[in-house]
């Protein structure tokens, strides 16, 4: 549930800094949500398959925060590239 609400926290922010910060955040989150699915393989709550199905997911789902986080903050970066100083 954290890696959305943190999605959706950040998009509802003022600027590009804050939406990376709560993408980074939804990255830890879903390095968190790893650990739990290997946790519950090794008590034996979820199935090895099932384990290794949804930590996949999950890999994949991190790829695309640091991807999209990566966007922000480069388009930021270049947007302040073009703002004129005086």
């Amino acid at each position: 549930m954290s890696i959305p609400t943190n999605i959706v926290e950040g998009t509802g922010q003022k600027s590009g800094v804050e939406l990376g910060r709560f993408l980074s955040i939804a990255i830890k989150s879903a390095s968190e949500l790893e650990y739990h699915l290997l946790l519950a393989d090794d008590i034996r709550v979820i199935s090895r398959n099932d384990c290794e199905s949804l930590t996949a997911q999950t890999i994949e789902v991190r790829k695309m925060l640091y991807s999209l986080r990566n966007r922000v903050v480069t388009e930021r970066r270049l947007t302040n590239m073009n703002v004129p100083t005086s």
